[in-house]
């Protein structure tokens, strides 16, 4: 299973627009972060967990020409409104699968009510295959997928579990029952925001101490905002199996 990281960034991205924060300054290209997205490839498939306003920008930097379906982690505009941008993979493919909770299945109903329109539909618009997602696990094709359940300051969203990968972003709690679902998975990616606490989203302390009750072999954190720091600075002060992710890193799990 190889796994690209699209986007690692928090809803602004880095550098936000018209800032002067010394990470929004940088040079290095590990502090320039479009909003969080992984592509997930195993065999001949190819998923794309969450689809941001820079999906478009995303696919073509990581030369994507074939995608076999989206998961969506909850509907908030930095992880949907990409969902236009499907139309070249439609084009080419056909009805492109999704896979969603029912209230973000509602959400894009809403927001993009084209794409499901089934009278008088826009020639131009994608038409996709809905799939809801309930907190049991479903099959993509020969892996099972297990959701996990997470908590991002009262609005109810999903993490994934594709085998050995445990992908969870904008999660601030998990009950027991959800940390029974990663105990001990090899790779787990897990979101830290910044230094100091916030309601909706891990800080760094949390996520690392969240990590310590996960017990991978290997995390990497992600949605990471300026407020976090320098990519090298933070880098160079994580324990030896954390890491942070950054934009077009690949890993093979």
């Amino acid at each position: 299973m190889k796994i690209t990281f699209l986007g690692t960034g928090t809803s602004q991205g880095i550098p936000i627009i018209g800032s002067k924060h010394p990470v929004c300054l940088s040079t290095d290209p590990k502090d320039k972060r479009l909003r969080v997205s992984v592509l997930v490839e195993w065999g001949n498939y190819a998923y794309v967990v969450d689809c941001g306003p820079d999906f478009r920008y995303q696919m073509l930097r990581a030369q994507v020409d074939k995608i076999d379906g989206i998961l969506f982690t909850h509907e908030h505009a930095d992880h949907v409104m990409g969902f236009d941008d499907i139309r070249p993979f439609y084009f080419r493919q056909g009805d492109i699968p999704i896979y969603a909770h029912k209230r973000v299945i509602a959400s894009l109903k809403y927001r993009f009510d084209y794409v499901f329109a089934t009278e008088n539909k826009y020639p131009g618009a994608p038409t996709v295959r809905v799939n809801e997602v309930t907190n049991t696990p479903f099959k993509l094709h020969d892996l099972e997928v297990i959701p996990i359940n997470g908590d991002h300051g009262g609005l109810q969203v999903f993490g994934f579990r594709f085998g050995g990968f445990a992908y969870l972003t904008d999660i601030k709690r998990l009950d027991d029952k959800e940390f029974e679902k990663i105990v001990g998975v090899p790779v787990l990616v897990i979101n830290a925001l910044r230094i100091k606490p916030h309601p909706s989203h891990l800080n760094l302390e949390e996520a690392l101490a969240f990590i310590e009750k996960v017990k991978p072999k290997k995390a990497y954190l992600t949605h990471i905002s300026h407020l976090l720091g320098f990519h090298e600075t933070v880098e160079s002060e994580l324990p030896d199996h954390v890491s942070l992710a950054f934009d077009t890193l690949q890993i093979t799990i």
